[in-house]
Formats: structure tokens, sequence, C-alpha cells
């Protein structure tokens, strides 16, 4: 089966890889780099370290568009994940986004959705990377073919949402957009309903 890559590699109001910072910013990361899983590496880097995650470094403003993540240098997840899909693209290497679903708390519920990427590399396929931030307990790195992500789906009611969407979910949207502070996104996290397994 081939994959229509256009859509994985368009800009678009979220994942805005033609804005001249994120243009000027994925140049300066593949500078020297060889191959795309070389300057994939240079990309999940720079959002996963450099990057404060939101909730965090409780840090505001609110960010969804990539540009405006670049700009203020913080993000949730989900914006984290927008800034390293139009790094990738504007780079010419296809990326998209995925969703976990994972309990708030130890357990749950509350549940709500986390956002990290899926890129196509020419040796590996599609690969899964997680860029939220690295705290203790939390290690996710780019080591192909070998998944290493922040966090392990535990409870019952926890998915990996297979899926890779070329464009953030709506749900996703609308909390980031719709509150004015990192707090109030917290209190209205995205979730998804799960459909009933198969016993």
């Amino acid at each position: 089966m081939t994959t229509d890559f256009a859509p994985y590699l368009a800009s678009s109001t979220h994942i805005d890889s033609d804005h001249p910072a994120v243009r000027a910013k994925a140049a300066a990361l593949a500078a020297g780099a060889a191959g795309d899983a070389a300057i994939a590496a240079r990309c999940f880097a720079f959002v996963r370290d450099e990057i404060a995650h939101s909730w965090d470094y409780q840090r505001n403003p609110v960010t969804c568009r990539a540009s405006d993540v670049l700009q203020h240098g913080t993000g949730y997840c989900y914006a984290k994940s927008h800034l390293l899909a139009a790094l990738l693209r504007a780079n010419g290497i296809p990326a998209g986004l995925c969703y976990q679903r994972l309990a708030v708390g130890e357990a749950g519920p509350p549940f709500c959705l986390h956002g990290l990427n899926a890129v196509y590399l020419e040796d590996f396929g599609w690969y899964r990377i997680d860029a939220r931030g690295n705290k203790p307990g939390v290690d996710a790195a780019f080591v192909p073919p070998h998944e290493q992500l922040a966090f392990p789906v535990l409870a019952p009611e926890e998915r990996d949402l297979p899926e890779i969407w070329a464009e953030p979910l709506p749900q996703v949207v609308a909390s980031l957009t719709g509150h004015a502070t990192v707090q109030e996104v917290a209190a209205h996290l995205p979730d998804v309903k799960l459909l009933p397994q198969h016993q």
C-alpha cells in the first residue's frame, strides 16, 4: 500500500511550516546533517529540550500554531507536536500527529489525550516520537527503529491510538485556543470516547 505523503508535507493553519521563522529554524537545524534521520533527530531534540512544556514550567501564553510555539518557546505536548511536524515538513520530511489516551492521575478517570508525532523515515517507515520534554520518570528519545515514548499505556482505559493525522484533532485545537492560561487548559484537557473493544 502506497501512502500519499502530500498531507504530511503540507503547511496549514496550525502546522505553518511555510512561516519564515519556522523555515529559518528548520534550515538551521538541518545544516550539515546527512540524511532524513539525522535531520529528524535534530528537530526532535530541539523541540524536546529547548521548547518548555507549558505545564511543567507553568509558562504562558497558551500556544497552538507552530510558529507561536517557536516564538514563545513554550507549548503543551500537542502544541510541541505541531512545531515538530512543521520543522520536519519544512525540511521535506513527512510528519503527522499521533495521540495516546492516558489517565490524568495514576489510574483515572479522568483521562486525556497526549500529543506526539510520527515521522516517515526512508530507512524505517513511520516512526513515532514524543518531544513533550523529559523530566524525572520521562525519558523519550529518538532511537529508530526502537520506539521510546514519554509514557507507557498501562491502565485498562488507556490507549495508543493508531491513527497518524495530518492535522490536529478539533478537540485539541479547541482546548488550546479556547482557554487563556495554562491552568485553564489543564482543567479542560481534550479527550476522546473509546469504541468498545472486542473481547
